[in-house]
């Protein structure tokens, strides 16, 4: 499987709608231990499929259509990862320091949900931008307004994470590692740069093996950012 395709079997998943992810995964919060690495990030990211859910029920988006592909490929790309996880196969290098990680004891709950944020917003945001391109024929200023009304719910997803995880004030200080690591990530670059990486896949879409090799280099590049924020701290 190359990093800018899915396998057969994923392709035919993508006619999941949102709601089906959604109770995916739930699925999987159920099966996981609480404290576990990727079930805090699973809690936190089905909060916000579950928002996108209400808001495209509601007509927020523009291209509700289009919206729902985006949103549906794009969590199809964390439940990949977690399948192939469990399934003992390769998965990209910006999901192995969650996988590697996640019930490791002095790790905290915050990193945890960040090094998930950045490993699917760095990584898997663009490519699934370039999909829902390639399967509706369309073309980035298409997908631009919606994107920026996604990027609410985002924006929501990080302000949630840090009032959420975040350990009290009591207990951190402008010295400690924690707020250092924390604050040293920002989604909403991350956000910018997911969509400058798109645009960067999307002039690169006729030219296979440039698009393979930048689409590795990006997963490679967003995994080292991963390990960084999952650095083990004392409680």
């Amino acid at each position: 499987m190359t990093f800018t395709e899915q396998v057969p079997a994923q392709r035919a998943a993508m006619s999941a709608s949102v709601a089906e992810v959604t109770a995916r995964m739930r699925q999987i919060g159920a099966a996981l231990p609480r404290q576990d690495g990727v079930a805090v990030f699973n809690r936190v990211y089905l909060s916000v499929t579950g928002e996108l859910e209400r808001r495209l029920a509601a007509g927020h988006f523009e291209d509700r259509a289009a919206t729902g592909e985006l949103g549906t490929r794009f969590a199809r790309r964390f439940l990949d990862a977690v399948d192939a996880e469990d399934a003992g196969l390769r998965t990209p290098s910006c999901w192995r320091p969650l996988f590697r990680f996640r019930r490791h004891p002095s790790v905290h709950p915050v990193q945890f949900a960040l090094a998930g944020v950045n490993a699917h917003i760095g990584h898997d945001l663009p490519l699934a931008l370039l999909d829902t391109c390639r399967v509706l024929d369309a073309r980035p200023e298409d997908l631009e307004t919606d994107f920026e009304r996604i990027g609410e719910l985002l924006t929501g997803l990080e302000e949630r994470i840090r009032e959420d995880l975040m350990p009290g004030p009591d207990l951190l200080d402008v010295a400690d590692p924690l707020t250092h690591l924390i604050g040293a990530w920002s989604l909403e670059r991350a956000r910018c740069g997911a969509w400058a990486a798109f645009r960067g896949l999307w002039e690169l879409r006729a030219f296979g093996e440039l698009l393979e090799e930048m689409a590795q280099g990006l997963d490679a590049t967003v995994g080292v950012a991963g390990r960084c924020l999952l650095t083990p701290l004392w409680h």
